[in-house]
């Protein structure tokens, strides 16, 4: 997946439309929240009009015994005003984490059910940012965004009435400059958007790297290629530095400039106001009210262009994780079939498939397994042997043929119910960051410990999982590699055993093990295969001799098939394969 096209628009009505059923389950919070903005923006002129009325009436007055309850007065609206805020704060916040954590379980669920083209493609890092930064972004049109662009409009609204209210004349005066401060909002708001849009391109740049890089550290560290890829990291580094000097150099210019524009209303406030003054037009609590009215309106201008550049990033965060959200890569599910017992009977009728639609990878395929029975996939690497059971699981979709299962189109079966059928072994065991039991079970409650303990035993693991600390609660570190091979290996025997599949696939499942745990193994697999069809993908042909069947592919064609002898005797394919392993 490339980085799709953003807009990159300030207030997307579709998108804003979109979000806005993330918020229905919080529509409390939500409206305290509005509420709140709305009280704030009611109470904002307030300080000023009663520092206006203390200077006309009382200072001025020369009446001093009326300031003490005056000062109280501004106290108490002071202390009003925290309170408000500290709720207004709260709630808007409370909103936006709340928000972005049922879209980031949604984006979750949706990445889990593509399939695995969709990742062949697309950079885990990628999918990483928009998980969680770009929703991040997302999370701040609602603490920092929408609702804060409301009542920053709401307060200028009210400060603007009660300033023409007391002096249109004096009000005019100071929004002379306001021309040029729209004019220059409106060159930064477009600079800004171009910029953004780069932010988010240049981290998701570098999530990607990272992830990568990380992930394959002991390739680096094995062909000492540190200083190399240190090249490159400075490089995207550098584009991401670039990409934020760019947007902070616009703020570098933008708020001297709004600095410079309300110091020049400031002074036409201070020209104006004194010679009212000095006229007896207008009283001198006015001008200083005006003084306080106009550090009120310049605030929540600037703070205004701020929460503006957030709700442009956060809809271009947005416009990513929808794209995400839209991206319609899942395996077709239509299927119905779940019955309560299956034979485990596959056949494979004229399968064609290619990964890109141009180069197949299985041509014209066609064989059976029967119930109980233990087909051998080998051949060359690039031969075909995963494909085939990659398409069993449907974890890939043949182009033309059929597969099917005890008669029926693995089509024709509900896909969590078929895969539920198939246990996998495979060569690369994979081990989640969780206790040594919870890759078992795989967090199934209806796995029991003791099925459990009685897997381990039949694998032949459960001595080395009590001598680990904790046994089989001991914390396998990230993808396993606080264990040694032959160890993960045997873990994915035990979990492939208590899932209790009905079909069983080893993809070079002692690949990756010595040959004493191999022969530990082999017993085990024996076990497993037991009242189970098994498929089994192997290189040594040593483990393969007692398959009823062996296939042998070339370029995704079944050359050769037969049992072990019955292959040796054609003095073909097999018998070449046999012989480069055993001589």
């Amino acid at each position: 997946m490339s980085d799709v096209q953003i807009t990159g628009k300030t207030y997307d009505t579709t998108l804003l439309k979109r979000m806005t059923k993330y918020i229905k389950p919080y529509k409390f919070v939500f409206w305290v929240s509005v509420v709140l903005t709305v009280l704030l923006a009611a109470v904002a002129p307030a300080l000023p009009m009663l520092v206006e009325y203390t200077l006309d009436n009382y200072i001025l007055s020369d009446k001093a015994e009326g300031l003490n309850m005056m000062l109280a007065f501004m106290l108490g609206l002071l202390l009003l005003q925290v309170g408000i805020r500290y709720f207004h704060t709260l709630m808007t916040n409370t909103l936006g984490q709340s928000v972005i954590r049922d879209i980031r379980i949604e984006v979750f669920n949706h990445i889990t059910s593509l399939r695995l083209k969709y990742f062949d493609k697309t950079p885990i890092g990628r999918l990483i940012t928009r998980t969680i930064s770009d929703l991040e972004t997302i999370s701040n049109i609602f603490s920092q965004g929408l609702i804060q662009i409301i009542g920053d409009l709401l307060q200028l609204f009210v400060i603007l009435i009660v300033m023409f209210y007391s002096d249109w004349r004096l009000t005019l005066v100071v929004l002379i400059p306001m021309p040029v401060m729209i004019i220059a909002t409106y060159i930064f708001k477009e600079a800004m958007k171009n910029a953004f849009v780069d932010v988010r391109k240049r981290i998701s740049q570098l999530n990607t790297f990272l992830q990568e890089h990380i992930s394959g550290i002991s390739i680096i560290q094995y062909f000492a290629r540190q200083d190399q890829e240190m090249k490159k990291f400075k490089s995207i580094n550098a584009k991401h530095r670039n990409a934020h000097v760019r947007a902070n150099w616009y703020f570098s210019i933008f708020f001297p400039v709004l600095e410079i524009i309300m110091a020049i209303a400031l002074g036409l406030l201070v020209w104006y106001g004194s010679k009212q003054v000095l006229a007896h037009v207008i009283s001198p609590g006015v001008v200083v009210a005006f003084i306080m009215y106009i550090n009120m309106i310049f605030r929540p201008i600037r703070e205004l262009i701020d929460k503006f550049n957030t709700l442009q990033m956060g809809m271009v965060s947005a416009e990513r994780i929808f794209a995400v959200i839209d991206t319609k890569d899942q395996t077709p599910d239509y299927g119905k079939l779940q019955p309560a017992e299956l034979n485990g009977d596959i056949s494979f009728k004229q399968v064609w498939f290619a990964y890109n639609d141009r180069d197949w990878v299985l041509k014209d395929l066609n064989f059976d397994v029967k119930p109980g029975q233990t087909v051998a996939l080998v051949g060359a690497t690039g031969a075909g042997k995963s494909s085939t059971i990659n398409i069993l699981s449907r974890f890939y979709e043949i182009n033309k043929g059929e597969v099917l299962l005890d008669g029926k189109d693995i089509k024709e079966y509900q896909l969590d119910y078929l895969r539920r059928q198939i246990g996998v072994v495979l060569q690369d065991v994979f081990l989640f960051s969780d206790s040594v039991y919870n890759n078992i079970t795989l967090n199934n409650p209806e796995i029991t410990r003791s099925q459990v303990i009685d897997a381990a035993k039949q694998v032949g693991a459960y001595d080395f999982i009590m001598r680990l600390p904790d046994g089989f609660d001991y914390q396998v570190q990230e993808r396993g590699s606080t264990l040694s091979a032959g160890q993960a290996q045997l873990i994915s025997f035990i979990r492939a055993l208590v899932h209790d599949p009905k079909i069983l696939v080893l993809d070079e499942a002692t690949a990756s093990v010595d040959t004493q745990t191999e022969l530990l193994i082999q017993s085990a697999i024996e076990k497993l295969m037991k009242g189970r069809t098994s498929i089994v993908i192997a290189h040594r042909l040593s483990t393969i001799q007692k398959a009823d069947l062996i296939i042998v592919l070339d370029k995704g064609e079944i050359v050769e098939s037969g049992s072990h002898q019955e292959l040796l005797n054609m003095e073909g394919a097999y018998k070449k394969l046999y012989d480069l392993q055993f001589e």
